[in-house]
């Protein structure tokens, strides 16, 4: 891997929705979004509008020599609030004070279309949700110059009550969009990887490659509703606690709206580590289709069964590893994802282990909400049966 180092409103009232303003994220008449207020939006970044490119096009690549590109990347967001000390424990982000604030949801955003203002660091464009402006749980009175608030969101499954963030006039959009409420998932990625790698690098020669599909359309529903909570904020100047990048909260400005970017890191279901920023891999999921009738399109079902430990194509052949961007070829024979301590293996609790390959990729896609692009790391509160 290359690259980077966690009820809709009917009108517009004290919070400012997608389509309440401008392009600045203002509302009301056109005018500017006022200082004293949190201006929440949302990005995936170029890698969701421009998608993966190979070897050079992108600010990550896939080390087997795939590019991706997506049809649509759907989120839903439930909504996002301020809390309180964020400094509450410097040993356990999930504890905060109180909810003084929120904005409320649900909507409905294509990360794959391009938003309305631009994103967090220059990184991209984002979809304005909603503008915060006042301590709406706590009497209502304004939010205080004088602390940091901590920054919370949740992603929740989809909902046909979700009001849809820049695709409401496209049919093909609200079509896939019925999809992912259908399935129930918080995040639906539709797309297609294609294989363009050249000269390759591969830790078993008897292995045929060239059994697998080099073009793949893919429809991966993730039923992973996420609280990411008390994140760390990249924008701020003060001493993060140990073990952590980034002081976390926000402060409300005097000068300009606080910034408060719910930031989508779409490259982490395609993680070979449970730990964060491992190398980026396709194959074992296209891998899948060996065999399979052409046009087939892969889903999270084929996932099912599969031993991320020790992958095998859809012919039941051993996988072996590849690489085609000049990165170090994996230790050993067969490919094998890093599952940490997390016990795998079928017949495991999904509350405390992985029971298969479908399991281990809902974990990793789940880590990747943050805040401010980078790695504003938020403590991920799963809302749904995973290991911790």
């Amino acid at each position: 891997m290359t690259g980077r180092a966690a009820a809709v409103l009917g009108v517009c009232g004290s919070f400012i929705f997608a389509g309440c303003g401008d392009d600045t994220g203002t509302g009301g008449a056109g005018g500017e979004a006022a200082s004293g207020t949190v201006k929440v939006q949302i990005s995936g970044e170029e890698l969701a509008t421009e998608g993966f490119g190979f070897p050079t096009g992108s600010e990550v690549t896939i080390a087997d020599g795939w590019a991706i590109s997506f049809d649509h990347v759907f989120v839903t967001v439930g909504r996002a609030w301020l809390s309180d000390n964020p400094d509450l424990n410097p040993n356990d982000a999930s504890q905060t004070g109180v909810e003084v604030a929120e904005a409320v949801g649900p909507w409905a955003v294509d990360l794959a279309r391009p938003g309305d203002v631009p994103g967090a660091g220059g990184e991209g464009t984002a979809h304005s949700l909603a503008l915060i402006d006042s301590e709406s749980l706590n009497g209502g009175g304004p939010l205080a110059a004088d602390r940091r608030y901590a920054f919370s969101f949740s992603f929740v499954p989809a909902s046909a009550s979700a009001s849809p963030v820049g695709f409401g006039d496209d049919p093909d959009a609200l079509a896939a969009y019925d999809e992912a409420v259908a399935g129930g998932y918080a995040v639906y990625y539709v797309g297609t990887a294609t294989f363009v790698g050249g000269s390759c690098e591969v830790s078993d020669e008897t292995y045929d490659f060239t059994a697998i599909p080099t073009t793949v359309r893919f429809r991966l529903g993730f039923d992973t509703p996420v609280h990411y909570t008390n994140c760390q904020n990249q924008e701020n100047d003060g001493e993060p606690f140990a073990d952590e990048e980034y002081q976390r909260g926000l402060s409300i400005r005097s000068d300009r709206p606080s910034l408060a970017q719910i930031t989508v890191h779409v490259e982490h279901p395609f993680y070979s580590d449970v730990q964060h920023e491992p190398g980026l891999f396709v194959d074992q999921l296209a891998a899948l289709l060996v065999g399979a009738p052409e046009g087939t399109e892969l889903t999270m079902e084929h996932l099912q069964g599969l031993d991320p430990t020790g992958f095998e194509d859809g012919a039941g052949e051993n996988l072996p590893w590849r690489v085609c961007d000049g990165s170090t070829l994996p230790a050993g024979t067969g490919r094998a994802f890093e599952v940490g301590t997390i016990p795998t293996g079928p017949g495991q609790d999904p509350a405390e282990g992985f029971r298969d390959y479908r399991d281990y990729v809902r974990y990793v896609q789940s880590t990747q909400g943050h805040m401010n692009g980078g790695e504003g790391l938020c403590y991920i509160a799963r809302q749904y049966d995973s290991p911790r």
